[in-house]
């Protein structure tokens, strides 16, 4: 018999022998659903495909989380102010996709941020997301300035769906001239959706919002089932392939009472 795990602050544990999760909508208040399993790239894709993604802290394990509401922003919806207008026109930065991935996400790893005390983004992950790039599926945006990478953002691209993970600049402006390029890339390619993840002013002031996790869960079901634009985007070498990433219907995994520290049955 399945439990009743209304109102509990219940935490799953994924299975080793498989790379799937527990329906997204599961995950507690504060976004927190599993912890557990690995960064394969199956397992990466099932994760994104599903509103999930992975975010912990050294010597802590692998936890998955599932915000809710979710920030986004649709292409064709980017606010583009005038100051930004003058510098795309001026020309400050050449800004290459797909040609320095590993670097890019290597400075938002190393790059110091508000609030926060070292980096989520550990080597394991770097690995991970390296592999999906070689795979065509993970991609990253460049500015650069007198040849010098100085800015940049790196996600996944599953079927209709951008999933935006980091951005960094060392010069000002870096990361915004790279995500109006993510931006018109997509628009031109027929994307229909960013997911942005976590609320962030930045964001915000590019023209970002929220949506509840309801609506965004409905919208992934049906866009990242559309054909996935994999290969290198910045060569164009690129093909349309369909990712196995279905779920299946009946799950099963142990759950763990966070507030009581108790394991539970979920049969």
């Amino acid at each position: 018999m399945r439990l009743d795990f209304t109102d509990m602050n219940i935490l799953y544990q994924l299975n080793d022998d498989d790379c799937f999760f527990p329906p997204a909508d599961r995950a507690n208040d504060e976004g927190l659903l599993a912890f557990g399993g690995d960064l394969s790239p199956q397992r990466l894709i099932v994760a994104y495909a599903n509103g999930i993604f992975p975010w912990y802290n050294e010597d802590e394990p692998f936890l998955w989380w599932s915000l809710d509401p979710r920030l986004i922003i649709r292409p064709g919806e980017m606010k583009v102010s005038k100051s930004l207008k003058h510098i795309l026109k001026a020309g400050k930065f050449d800004v290459r996709i797909d040609a320095n991935f590993r670097e890019v996400m290597l400075h938002c790893a190393e790059t110091p941020r508000k609030g926060q005390d070292g980096t989520w983004i550990q080597d394991e992950m770097v690995d991970a997301y390296c592999e999906l790039h070689k795979l065509g599926i993970a991609h990253s945006f460049e500015s650069y300035q007198d040849g010098k990478l100085v800015g940049g953002l790196y996600g996944i691209g599953i079927g209709k769906v951008f999933f935006g993970e980091s951005m960094f600049h060392t010069v000002t402006d870096a990361s915004k001239i790279a995500f109006y390029h993510l931006h018109q890339f997509l628009q031109a390619n027929n994307f229909k959706l960013i997911d942005c993840q976590q609320e962030t002013e930045h964001l915000k002031s590019l023209g970002a919002h929220t949506i509840p996790r309801k609506e965004f869960l409905e919208e992934l079901k049906v866009l990242t089932a559309e054909p996935t634009k994999t290969g290198n985007w910045g060569t164009g070498k690129t093909e349309e392939m369909y990712l196995n990433i279905q779920q299946p219907e009946k799950l099963q995994f142990r759950a763990y009472n966070m507030d009581e520290d108790i394991a539970l049955s979920d049969d």
